[in-house]
């Protein structure tokens, strides 16, 4: 049962300082020496943004990888390993399944086993439901502002158009010949087979499924 260490600053110049490291390192050295705890490794995160999940960063990968069942870690504060309550409450989860303890020595200890780990839990589940809404707002709203600036939002590229350099739809003129074709046909009484049939034979792959799926878009919409 291995003890390792975390500490992280998200600058290049407190990384060349060291001096926040250095304080992090001596507060860990000083908790674990009191618990009768023997730190094998100090893993440091230098230069590298809190934003990043844990386990996207050089030192946080690494750390998870080397972790054993019935390891610790210990970390001097919750924002130098975590900045994002649902990367938190994620990496916690999972550390507990595999019974490795988490000390965090601002929040008091052992936040994985002890008995404030169900305040930090339910204090971090509320916190990441509030960061959950605020990406679904932020999704929604760059979503909608990409929309109305004309931008491609994913996916399969409708039919008569091809996606511009810009992320913008522009229309292709042979393919809005066809559709406008289509229209034609289908207002004379044709069926959605006989219509991709019809598109078939002039090159253009359409199952009868997407030729009704193109004449149900609404009259200067880029949707499907």
């Amino acid at each position: 049962m291995a003890t390792y260490a975390y500490t992280r600053v998200s600058t290049t110049r407190q990384a060349d300082e060291g001096e926040s490291l250095d304080v992090q390192q001596r507060t860990v050295a000083g908790y674990a020496l009191m618990h009768g705890l023997d730190v094998g490794k100090v893993f440091v995160e230098r230069g590298v943004s809190g934003s990043k999940p844990l386990r996207d960063r050089p030192e946080g990968s690494a750390l998870l990888a080397a972790l054993q069942p019935g390891d610790t870690v210990i970390t001097p504060k919750l924002d130098r390993m975590f900045r994002s309550a649902l990367d938190a409450l994620d990496v916690l989860a999972k550390l507990r399944e595999r019974g490795i303890s988490l000390h965090m020595i601002d929040l008091g200890g052992d936040v994985t086993g002890n008995g404030i780990s169900k305040l930090v839990f339910t204090i971090l589940s509320a916190v990441a439901e509030a960061e959950r809404d605020r990406i679904r707002e932020r999704v929604t709203t760059t979503k909608a502002d990409q929309r109305q600036r004309g931008k491609f939002l994913g996916g399969t590229t409708p039919f008569g158009y091809s996606v511009a350099a810009d992320g913008t739809l522009e229309s292709i003129p042979d393919q809005m010949q066809a559709i406008e074709d289509m229209k034609v046909m289908r207002a004379g009484g044709n069926a959605y087979r006989a219509i991709a049939a019809a598109m078939t034979e002039r090159g253009y792959r359409l199952s009868h499924e997407a030729v009704r799926a193109i004449l149900a878009r609404p009259e200067g919409s880029m949707a499907a």
